[in-house]
């Protein structure tokens, strides 16, 4: 008995032994096929992938050196479940708003689908899926990590530093595969900030949403006049769809034969649509909230993508402290501890003097404080205004200096020849109640002579459209913002504060610590209760980027 049992284990051990000779020589037939291809010359590399060509050839013979030439998404010649894993993370790239096709996805399908038919794919096969993959993997992994589109490559001025610190793809793509961590090497290079990952968990339910809309009319809202509570219109069954379409309403019972009433459980709905869309929460069908009710979800698809792409763009390194201004969202906030300890709305740019996207460190501000008008302004606004009337600059307590400080009287210039490209001196406005930089501005010094002020014209804060600067961001609560930044100087009352404030001299105070300004350009993001905010993309910037993000990825190799 005891010989019988010996034999059986004997003979089990020489069936694994064999077995593992068998395993061996079938991998290291695919081991050989790796080799042959990245030893031969780069023509016969093209050759065999014409039809899906390699984008990081010298990263793959990197890594495969590494391996000894060994296969990374096959065993025993059948593909891995990080091999199935890292298509389906291909195949859901949209979730990311990049495109699957720019990873192989058409080039792997055929392989792919010999594999689920049952059909054993021959080594030379089964090296060009390990080529793909390792491919995808580190370009879908760069695109993650810093974006697909490079910033200098549009058209808008975006300057924020971008990230320093390398990926590390190819340490991520080997522990992807020795330690089966595919989803969780590519999901460490999201970025750091919890709101691309609630603006990925948008995406997949807007791409749901269009699922659902696709074989459905999206009927375009066309309205003469704003409607208002109570009132009837033919339009208003479309939009009590749209408002439940979107979640900003929930259903409810309509009285029959008031379908077309404009009532006032209808109306808490637009109010939260227009919340989260930017617009006064007033109610009223207005032209802007019929412009936004008409966004379709492949429209905010496109939103979200070119939204993710601007993030991956952004520094990953966290701060303690900083100021972020939105200017699609025409507001600012003062961020300390990841707390908002300041919402004020902003004024921003004009369409044709676009505030610039960039970052810098805030270091002084100062208290009622002149203004020396810019040169733009200068030759497009002040010259033309003395021209018309020589009392201007006395109405708008401004003087004329020379370069060493000295004032000119304005009557002794001749004011038939000049323009902005002869003039000789500067306009400074001095402090008072009417100095277009109002009582308090936040120095950060930049190239672009950009900075935060007050502002006397205080009623166009109620205004939805604040795109109205020439390029500075003019904030709603400049005391609350000083106080806030002063706080660590206890000398700095409130009544100090605001006694600087209004005084007729001008007065620089530094701060304690640079304080980050972070000044970006977002159209839309999902806050932290979940909620989408979108807003009017008012410098026409995401049709470019997105253009941008839909085109194939050019191989440069």
């Amino acid at each position: 008995m005891k010989k019988v049992k010996w034999c059986f284990y004997f003979l089990l051990v020489i069936q694994l032994f064999f077995l593992k000779l068998v395993a061996f020589a079938q991998d290291q037939s695919v081991t050989n096929e790796i080799r042959t291809l990245l030893e031969g010359d780069s023509t016969y590399l093209n050759i065999v992938f014409n039809d899906s060509p390699l984008h990081s050839p010298s990263e793959l013979f990197s890594f495969y050196s590494d391996r000894a030439f060994e296969p990374s998404w096959s065993v025993n010649q059948i593909l891995t479940c990080n091999a199935l894993e890292l298509r389906l993370l291909i195949q859901q790239a949209e979730f990311e708003g990049l495109v699957p096709e720019d990873y192989h996805l058409e080039g792997l399908n055929p392989f792919f689908e010999k594999f689920f038919n049952g059909t054993s794919l021959t080594p030379l096969e089964l090296a060009k899926v390990d080529f793909l993959l390792s491919d995808a993997f580190i370009l879908y992994a760069n695109h993650i990590y810093s974006g697909k589109v490079h910033p200098e490559h549009i058209n808008g001025s975006w300057e924020i530093i971008q990230k320093v610190n390398e990926p590390k793809v190819l340490e991520k793509l080997n522990l992807a595969v020795t330690q089966n961590e595919v989803r969780t090497q590519i999901f460490s290079l999201h970025p750091k900030f919890a709101i691309y990952k609630r603006m990925r968990q948008s995406m997949i339910k807007y791409l749901d949403l269009q699922k659902e809309q696709v074989d459905e009319k999206w009927e375009t809202i066309k309205i003469k006049d704003a409607i208002e509570l109570s009132q009837a219109n033919p339009q208003i069954n479309t939009i009590r769809k749209r408002l439940l379409f979107w979640a900003d309403l929930d259903d409810y019972q309509v009285q029959e034969g008031n379908g077309d009433i404009y009532d006032s459980l209808l109306m808490e709905g637009v109010k939260n649509f227009q919340q989260r869309n930017g617009l006064q929460a007033d109610g009223v069908l207005g032209k802007a909230t019929i412009e936004a009710l008409n966004k379709n979800p492949k429209e905010l698809i496109k939103q979200v993508s070119v939204n993710m792409e601007r993030l991956r763009w952004l520094p990953d390194t966290t701060v303690n402290e900083f100021i972020l201004v939105n200017i699609a969202n025409y507001g600012m906030d003062y961020i300390r501890e990841m707390d908002t300890l300041l919402h004020s709305n902003a004024i921003v740019g004009k369409t044709y003097r676009k505030t610039p996207v960039f970052n810098a460190g805030m270091s002084y501000l100062v208290f009622s404080p002149t203004w020396t008008v810019p040169p733009t302004i200068l030759k497009n606004d002040v010259i033309p205004a003395v021209k018309k009337n020589l009392n201007y600059l006395t109405a708008k307590n401004m003087r004329i200096l020379d370069f060493s400080g000295q004032e000119i009287n304005p009557s002794t210039i001749n004011w038939k020849s000049v323009n902005g490209n002869n003039f000789k001196y500067m306009v400074r406005q001095d402090p008072g109640k009417d100095n277009a930089l109002g009582q308090v501005k936040f120095m950060f010094p930049n190239k672009h002579n950009v900075y935060i002020h007050d502002t006397p014209s205080r009623t166009l804060f109620s205004k939805e459209d604040r795109a109205l600067s020439s390029g500075c961001i003019r904030i709603q609560k400049p005391f609350e913002l000083a106080k806030l930044l002063l706080a660590d100087q206890p000398d700095w009352t409130d009544e100090l504060i605001k006694k600087a404030m209004s005084s007729s001299k001008a007065q620089s105070v530094s701060l304690t610590r640079k304080i980050p300004v972070i000044i970006l350009y977002l159209t839309f993001w999902t806050d932290s209760k979940g909620k989408e905010q979108v807003r009017k993309d008012i410098y026409s910037r995401d049709d470019e980027l997105f253009l941008l993000l839909q085109k194939p990825v050019i191989n440069t190799n």
